[in-house]
Parts: structure tokens; sequence; C-alpha cells
């Protein structure tokens, strides 16, 4: 029988040769232990991926901050159901002075959306962000409604990371959390700029879409992702921490350590894994207009449902 590296190096050179990925990478551990660390393709022309190469994930960081605000609620440093405005007055205007921290990470803060006319040099503003979002108005009260916070996310849950604690959710992320598990230049909201020689280019699909994306309700035009959005320094190299760039093998050490032990590291108890874990939320998406389930943080992915 072929190891599970062999099969899924096959995989991946079947991806590459038949053109459906340019290059990628793929990484398993599993009971703490690496059992697969697969690299195919080509990361930008002449450049082959590398179990270094860092690719823009997107919206995986939404996970990785997640797992940063439970290790925080772990620690002490925060918890579920502290009020934003407590530490961040300006958010209470227009009736959003009772959203808590649980609301943001379940996604029914009710402020998925940033103004229409929001740019990309906006969105690399973070205190531009913040104030706007702030100023905002709610799609719904806080907590009685779920929608997909595609952009506003990273924003809501770091301002309230930095009110509360005096540090950034990055900072928190490479000291809490990637730099015990030995992967501090793997997994990055914002890419250190010595770093961007490592990050792969991004392709743009050989098809047009099908048609709009559910998430186009949220995201303005001018921020709407892209390859050419991925592949600008100004978007790898601020603080967005609704998406992200890492590596593989950093993104899977993150949550093999989330699961349990790793390596001498214990992220969170069993118990506040359990609820970690657990279904939060089971109905419709007001945003993407779908039904969709959410656990505390993390998106709980099931086979489409009738």
């Amino acid at each position: 029988m072929t190891s599970l590296q062999e099969r899924l190096q096959d995989a991946a050179d079947d991806l590459v040769a038949s053109g459906a990925e340019v290059g990628l990478q793929i990484a398993v551990v599993h009971n703490g232990r690496t059992v697969a660390d697969v690299v195919a393709g080509m990361a930008a022309p002449e450049r082959p991926v590398t179990p270094d190469t860092l690719f823009y994930a997107a919206s995986t960081a939404k996970g990785v901050a997640s797992a940063v605000a439970h290790v925080l609620v772990e620690r002490g440093d925060l918890t579920y159901d502290m009020r934003a405005a407590d530490v961040w007055p300006e958010y209470a205007a227009h009736g959003k002075g009772e959203t808590t921290l649980r609301h943001v990470l379940l996604h029914t803060a009710g402020v998925p959306a940033p103004p229409y006319d929001t740019t990309v040099e906006d969105l690399c503003d973070w205190d531009h962000m913040c104030a706007v979002l702030a100023a905002s108005e709610p799609w719904w009260e806080p907590g009685t409604r779920f929608g997909y916070h595609a952009q506003t996310f990273g924003f809501l849950l770091g301002e309230i990371v930095r009110r509360a604690t005096g540090r950034t959710l990055t900072w928190w992320l490479h000291e809490a959390v990637t730099r015990p598990l030995g992967v501090e230049d793997d997994v990055h909201f914002g890419v250190p700029t010595a770093h961007l020689p490592r990050v792969a280019h991004q392709e743009p699909p050989t098809e047009p879409p099908p048609g709009p994306a559910p998430t186009d309700r949220s995201l303005p035009p001018g921020i709407r992702p892209d390859a050419a959005y991925a592949n600008r320094p100004d978007v790898l190299t601020s603080d967005i921490p609704s998406a992200g760039t890492m590596t593989a093998r950093g993104a899977a050490r993150v949550y093999a350590a989330l699961l349990g032990h790793l390596d001498g590291v214990d992220l969170v108890s069993p118990a506040r894994l359990a609820d970690m874990a657990a279904v939060h939320v089971d109905g419709m998406d007001e945003v993407m207009d779908m039904p969709a389930t959410w656990a505390f943080g993390f998106s709980d992915y099931r086979p489409a449902r009738p």
C-alpha cells in the first residue's frame, strides 16, 4: 500500500499536469506527526513551489483569527460576552452598543459590509476601516440574524482585541499561536515585506465565473478579490485579518494544535474545543441568501441541503 504522502503527491502532480492547478501545497498533521507535506507546480515563472512558499489563502485566515480569539479567552484576556462598545466606545453608534465578541465570531454582528465606495486603499488603512465600521448602521439588530461578514469580520475582531489588550491581532497570532508552534514565518494576516519574495503569484481562472458570487452583496466592487487583488503588495502586507497568506504546513500545525497537544503546546482546553466545534448558528445566511451552519468562529461546511 502506498503512503499518504505518495498518494497526495500523485494527486497534486495530476492536478498540475491537467492544468487544473498551477502550483499547490498539501500538508497533513495527524496525532501530532506530519504525515504528508506535498508540493507541486510553480509559484511563479521559474520559481517552483516549495514547502516554504506562501499562498494568499483568503478566508482561511478567518479560522486562524478566530483561533487567536479563543486562545485569548482561554488566557482570560477576553470574554465572549464582552461588549465591543465597552472597549471601543465609538462602536455604540446607531444601536450597536450591545454587540459582543460572541456576535462577531458568529457573524451575527449585523455589520457585514463596508461602505459601497470602499477602495483597496481604504481596506489597507486600519484606522480608516475601523472608524467607518464604528459609524455604520447595522443591517439588523446585533445577535438576531446571521450573515457572512466577508471583509468586516477581521476589522471588528481585531479592533476589539486591540482595544481590550493593547496589542494587535497579528501580535497575538505570533506571540500566542505561531511562535510556540514554530511557524511564525508561515502564517500571516499581513506579510512582512521581507517575505514577499516567498509569495506565490496568483493566476486568473481560464474561464469566467458563471455569475455573481454570493458575497457580492456585501463586497463593494472596488474590493472584490481576484488574482490581481491577491497579487497587490499593499494587500499582502496590510493587516487585514479577514484574509491571510500562509503555507499549508503553517495552517496544518495551527489547526492540529487546536485539536490537541502538539509539540508541548496546548492552545485551548478540551471543553473549549468542544464549544468551538459545536454548531452555534443554523439557518439562512442573510447576506449570501442560502442556508448555512456556523461553528464558533469557523465555517461548519456541510453538503447542500434542500
